[in-house]
C-alpha cells in the first residue's frame, strides 16, 4: 500500500501530471455544467470530481505545511459531504462551499509552486499555467455562489438560482466570462460584492497571462 502511495506521490509532483490535471479540469469546467443542465442527477459527478481534485492537491504538495493543510481541508470536506447525504436534519451547505474554496486556493498555490519550481520551461509547464487559470475560474464560480448564499442574490439574467449543486453551471459560466473579459451581457452581477468579484476576476484574467508568460520567458532566458 505504501509503495502505491509513493508512486502516486511521485507522479503528481512530476511535470507529466499537468496533462492529467488538465483533463480533469476540462471535464469539470466545460463538460459537467452541460451534463448538470441536461440532467440534474449528474451532480454526483461534480461531488466526486472535486473530492478527486482535492486528493490530487494532497499528493501534489511538496511541503509539509501544504500537506497538513490539504489533509485537514479534505477531511472537513468529506465530513460535511457525509452529513449532507445522510438523514441528518442539519446541513452545512455554506460551510461546505467555504471549505471548497479554501481547498481550491490551496490547490492553486500548490500548482503555482510546481509550475515555477527548478526554473524549468517546457510544454508541460505551459499546460500547468492553463491549469492554474482554470482553477482560478472555478474558485470564482464558488465565490459567486457564496455571495448568493450570504446575500440572497449574486448574478442576474435569464436564469433561476435554486441554491444547490445544479447552479454550478451558471456560476461557472459567469466566472469564465468574467475572467476571460468577454462580457456577453446575458448574465450580470446584481450587488456590490458580486460586482467587485467579477471585476477582480477580469483584472486577474488580464494580468495572469502577462505575469506567467514574463516569468516563463525569464526562466528560458536564464537557462540559455
Amino acid at each position: 500500500m505504501f509503495e502505491y502511495l509513493k508512486k502516486a506521490k511521485n507522479y503528481w509532483v512530476s511535470d507529466t501530471s499537468f496533462v492529467t490535471l488538465l483533463g480533469m479540469l476540462f471535464f469539470t469546467v466545460f463538460i459537467l455544467p452541460v451534463m448538470i443542465n441536461k440532467e440534474g442527477e449528474t451532480t454526483i459527478f461534480l461531488n466526486i470530481m472535486f473530492i478527486v481534485l482535492f486528493f490530487v492537491g494532497i499528493f501534489s504538495a511538496m511541503e509539509k505545511r501544504f500537506l497538513i493543510a490539504g489533509i485537514s481541508l479534505v477531511s472537513i470536506h468529506l465530513l460535511l459531504r457525509l452529513i449532507r447525504f445522510t438523514d441528518n436534519p442539519y446541513e452545512f451547505y455554506l460551510l461546505e462551499r467555504i471549505v471548497i474554496i479554501l481547498n481550491l486556493i490551496l490547490l492553486i498555490v500548490i500548482n503555482i509552486r510546481l509550475l515555477f519550481r527548478d526554473m524549468e520551461v517546457n510544454s508541460y509547464r505551459v499546460i500547468g499555467a492553463v491549469n492554474v487559470y482554470l482553477l482560478l475560474a472555478v474558485a470564482g464560480a464558488f465565490g459567486f455562489e457564496i455571495i448568493q448564499l450570504l446575500m440572497g442574490n449574486s448574478i442576474g439574467g435569464d436564469i433561476e438560482i435554486s441554491g444547490m449543486d445544479v447552479d454550478f453551471g451558471d456560476y461557472m459560466y459567469f466566472s469564465l466570462v468574467s475572467i476571460s473579459t468577454i462580457g456577453f451581457g446575458d448574465l450580470y452581477p446584481v450587488n456590490m460584492s458580486s460586482k467587485m468579484l467579477s471585476v477582480f476576476l477580469s483584472a486577474l484574467g488580464i494580468l495572469y497571462p502577462a505575469v506567467v508568460i514574463a516569468k516563463l520567458v525569464s526562466f528560458a532566458t536564464e537557462k540559455k
